[in-house]
């Protein structure tokens, strides 16, 4: 297995459909957490700001996107459309990606590193 160096070499390597919804969900987290700093991190794109804020990555049928599980458990309520586990919540490719709950897990993510 290649070893990923940047998060523009890992979309890349995705079908355009996948990639662009993969560059959709970059620029969301960017502009939910402007000083974080972009990193590869266990071979997939993340989000680092005093600590890992979220990851994801591309599936064959979804989008993982791994906010941990305080980024979960705070949004749990409104997760119910999606596939979800403990640190995991799975956006299908069917289906518009949620900005709005994408950025305002980010958001809270932000808000939890800044206060350690």
């Amino acid at each position: 297995m290649e070893k990923i160096a940047t998060i523009d070499n890992y979309i890349s390597g995705f079908p355009e459909h996948t990639a662009k919804i993969l560059v959709q969900i970059r620029e969301i987290i960017r502009h939910a957490a402007p000083e974080a700093d972009e990193v590869i991190s266990y071979q997939m794109p993340a989000f680092k700001q005093k600590g890992i804020l979220v990851y994801y990555a591309a599936y064959k049928n979804h989008i993982g996107f791994y906010p941990t599980a305080s980024g979960v458990e705070a949004f749990r309520d409104e997760l119910a459309p999606y596939k979800w586990s403990k640190g995991t919540i799975q956006f299908p490719f069917d289906k518009p990606l949620p900005v709005e709950l994408i950025t305002r897990i980010v958001e809270f993510r932000v808000c939890s590193r800044l206060k350690k």
